[in-house]
């Protein structure tokens, strides 16, 4: 029997249907950054111009670029700055796996700015892409919902920015999928890249060593712990990579903590909770000097981070009651399911034990793989999120756009 040629059309529109909400939700995750960029100023008073590459760009984000354009390299402060504090200095405190995907774009001709512009969208894109995929390609009021509170979620406008967020979570999510779908070469090259990108990319080797009490299921008991030992080690690996580029550079392995011990204070473990308290006590708005009348929006939002942790609190706490009640109603999670349990818990967690004051409020942007959880939340739960992050989500960019934020 010949085949249609109306089924080739047929299959190509249900494709490009299945295609659309991920790209929907990309395109109005611009659209609502842009209008609260239009709704802030910049540190000088100025407008805010989203569609630029300097909108886009902090303190860190000059750290990749200068990685991306010419590598590592760490030096005495003093050396080049004669009224800077003696300690080191260098851009040895980032990992290279964003700049190094900026630099491979950047051959096609682009800018360095740009280029990064380009790789922070497009695994935006990504993100959204692979969350579709893992919430089954279904349009559903519960799908088109969990989509919605993806466009606004804390903290993501840090997945527009000059900054590894955006990869590192799409990392995330195919280390998920990888899991979920039994695939050890898909979960252990997410694992590798989310660690490339980002320390915080070290919750994706956890998350691998535990999987073999959830994941691997076809697999016999020896066999799902070798998988999970040996996609924890591989993963790990980015980790070790890092660190081989810096000492390229540097003729030092021990460049990165080095750097962020003694100029940075950090990399030894903290109190948990107390480090929330030191966070959630920083005085941004004592730091922020603006020039001229401030718009409604940035007026209200410096001191954005402080219900930015409150809505980041109840997110986790959300994500771990609802994997509860699935426990207790179907006695099981799926492997997905499993694997954005911990690595929710463990994202949120991981920049207070390691002290990261004046930067949790990005990393925790990367929980973003517990909406994979969010989904099994009933309307009545899933619309009050919506709403609540969608106000955070203005406050915090207005922060990010108007320089107070780094």
């Amino acid at each position: 029997m010949t085949e249609s040629p109306l089924a080739g059309r047929t299959d190509g529109r249900l494709r490009g249907r299945l295609l659309l909400p991920p790209v929907v939700a990309w395109l109005v995750s611009n659209l609502v950054t842009w209008a609260v960029a239009r709704a802030s100023v910049a540190a000088d008073g100025s407008r805010v111009a989203y569609w630029s590459t300097d909108s886009r760009r902090r303190w860190d984000s000059e750290h990749y670029l200068s990685i991306a354009r010419g590598g590592y390299e760490m030096f005495r402060c003093q050396d080049r700055y004669a009224n800077f504090p003696d300690v080191m200095c260098g851009n040895v405190a980032w990992f290279p796996g964003y700049p190094m995907a900026v630099r491979a774009v950047s051959g096609t001709g682009l800018s360095y700015e740009l280029s990064a512009a380009v790789v922070t969208e497009a695994a935006l894109l990504g993100m959204f892409a692979v969350l579709w995929w893992l919430l089954g390609a279904r349009l559903s009021r519960a799908t088109a919902l969990t989509l919605a509170v993806g466009t606004v979620f804390p903290g993501g406008v840090y997945f527009h920015a000059v900054f590894p967020i955006a990869l590192a979570t799409l990392a995330l999510l195919v280390c998920v999928a990888g899991v979920g779908r039994g695939s050890w070469w898909a979960a252990t090259a997410g694992g590798f890249v989310a660690v490339a990108c980002h320390p915080v990319g070290a919750v994706a080797v956890v998350m691998l060593l535990s999987s073999a009490l959830f994941a691997w299921r076809g697999d016999t008991r020896p066999r799902r712990w070798a998988k999970a030992g040996l996609s924890a080690a591989a993963a790990g690996c980015g980790a070790l990579w890092a660190a081989w580029q810096m000492w390229q550079a540097t003729g030092r392995w021990d460049a990165y903590r080095t750097i962020q011990r003694i100029s940075y204070g950090q990399g030894d473990l903290r109190e948990p909770f107390a480090e929330m308290v030191r966070a959630y006590r920083v005085p941004f708005r004592d730091w922020y000097t603006p020039k001229g009348d401030l718009p409604w929006l940035l007026e209200h939002a410096l001191a954005a981070h402080r219900p930015q942790l409150w809505v980041n609190a109840a997110f986790v706490l959300l994500v771990v009651a609802t994997a509860a009640v699935l426990l207790l109603r179907r006695r099981r999670l799926a492997a997905e399911e499993w694997a954005a349990l911990v690595l929710t818990v463990a994202v949120f967690l991981v920049p207070f034990v390691a002290g990261a004051q004046m930067s949790w409020y990005r990393v925790h942007a990367q929980m973003f793989v517990g909406l994979l959880l969010v989904r099994r939340t009933p309307v009545w739960v899933q619309v009050p999120l919506l709403a609540a992050c969608a106000a955070q989500y203005a406050l915090l960019a207005a922060m990010f756009f108007a320089g107070v934020l780094v």
